[in-house]
């Protein structure tokens, strides 16, 4: 989980200084983040592993914040 947090919390603030998201938004996206992860925790996980889980975060917060540019096009 430390992983996909650290991904998270990265990807999110380069999207806010990209202008993509608002500040506040990136708790929010950081949590929907973690809160779609499953929990496969490892004792001992490869580089690879904790790599895979890294992409994963970064793609994932991607995909919720086109998400929410989609839903914020529709209700304009």
């Amino acid at each position: 989980m430390t992983a996909v947090l650290n991904a998270a919390n990265e990807q999110a603030v380069a999207l806010f200084l990209e202008e993509q998201i608002s500040f506040l938004e990136i708790p929010q996206t950081i949590e929907a983040v973690c809160d779609r992860h499953r929990t496969d925790l490892m004792a001992t996980p490869s580089l690879e592993d904790i790599l895979a889980v890294d992409r994963w975060a970064r793609d994932a917060v991607d995909a919720i914040v086109a998400d929410m540019d989609k839903r914020a096009t529709v209700l304009a």
